[in-house]
């Protein structure tokens, strides 16, 4: 008779085979989450590069809307208002008679609210969207317009209109506007029409353009090249063989061409997504910044920008952030805080250059206080 093992080495050794299958089992699991672990960390790292390579692109990528559902996404945004009470949807701010929609955005004061309810009257006219920055606190006293409804108040204590563009201004939003007008709010229109006014603005392939200024009628004029030329429709430079000055024709950048004054600059769509970047973040009064816009021209600025003559405007010459009313009399041509300071600037380039400063004219100087405020 063969012997047998006693049954307990039967029930030792399949004790033994589940305690080593438990095993391999919790080293199998173990193993799966170590390489789950490092496929992740993988996808994060290739996921962090593909961020950083994309961070300057513009578009739906951007903030994560790219996992939104096809069809959902709607990059941009308008002026347009949208009552709750209305079944119609919004005007899209283009006229029927007009191929183009434009936006009219002006940095305002109380004290400057009759110039402001001429030059908006002739926008809304248009059907062109009009946005008023309040610097000043004070936007009740513009209820009693019939058109203060149709416009788009924005209020920021003592903020400039380059302040308030950056931030309420954004391309994306500007995007549905085909011109964007910044303007300062001592503009007299008498003698200009939106409308036609970008009538030539396309006709001329014009990307940054200003309208000429009335010269016996403005108060204030910096630059020649910004003075109304009458006899022609638009002019792209001027001549001046003045030793500071010297425009010819071989002259290629600013203030002889290629050049429009920040007071009353109006931008196509492709330009303002460019002047918008170029916009810094603490800029208050934009001194300087006019002498860069040429940048943003889409092209040969000496061609792309120009000053309109046929639509022109008077300069009342009221400095920012308020001033004397509209009936107190400025002498022409009179120095006022801008011109000062760029006489101060003129004098320091001119020294860095080497030249001489006997010619600059004499001032004294201005508290930066006084300046800014």
């Amino acid at each position: 008779m063969k012997h047998q093992p006693p049954r307990r080495w039967g029930v030792v050794a399949a004790v033994v085979a589940l305690v080593l299958l438990a095993c391999l089992q919790i080293q199998y699991h173990h193993l799966k989450v170590d390489l789950g672990k490092a496929g992740f960390a993988s996808a994060t790292q290739e996921n962090n590069a593909i961020r950083s390579r994309n961070r300057i692109r513009w578009g739906p990528d951007r903030n994560g809307a790219h996992s939104l559902p096809r069809g959902i996404v709607h990059r941009h945004s308008d002026m347009s208002l949208r009552p709750l009470w209305e079944d119609d949807t919004a005007s899209t701010h283009k006229n029927k008679n007009s191929d183009y929609s434009a936006l009219l955005a002006m940095a305002v004061g109380i004290s400057q609210i009759k110039n402001i309810d001429t030059m908006a009257r002739k926008f809304l006219k248009e059907n062109y969207a009009v946005m008023l920055f309040h610097y000043d606190g004070n936007v009740d006293g513009w209820r009693h317009l019939e058109w203060s409804d149709k416009a788009i108040h924005i209020l920021a204590h003592n903020q400039t209109k380059w302040w308030f563009a950056k931030r309420f201004l954004h391309p994306d939003v500007m995007a549905i506007y085909d011109f964007i007008f910044l303007w300062d709010e001592d503009l007299g229109v008498e003698n200009f029409n939106p409308r036609r006014y970008l009538d030539i603005m396309v006709s001329e392939g014009l990307e940054i353009t200003q309208p000429a200024l009335d010269p016996d009628l403005s108060t204030d004029i910096h630059h020649r090249i910004t003075i109304r030329n009458k006899m022609a429709k638009v002019h792209r430079r001027i001549y001046d063989n003045r030793p500071s000055m010297n425009c010819s024709d071989e002259s290629k950048g600013p203030p002889c061409t290629g050049w429009v004054e920040g007071m009353a600059p109006v931008f196509s769509r492709t330009a303002w997504k460019c002047v918008w970047h170029l916009i810094q973040n603490d800029l208050i009064h934009g001194w300087g910044l006019d002498m860069k816009l040429g940048y943003c021209a889409q092209g040969d600025r000496t061609e792309k920008v120009g000053v309109i003559d046929s639509e022109y405007v008077v300069h009342q010459g009221i400095p920012s952030l308020g001033g004397p009313s509209l009936s107190s009399k400025t002498p022409r041509r009179s120095l006022d805080l801008r011109t000062h300071v760029s006489i101060i600037c003129g004098i320091l380039s001119s020294r860095i250059k080497g030249l001489k400063v006997d010619m600059l004219p004499t001032v004294a100087l201005i508290d930066t206080k006084t300046i800014i405020g």
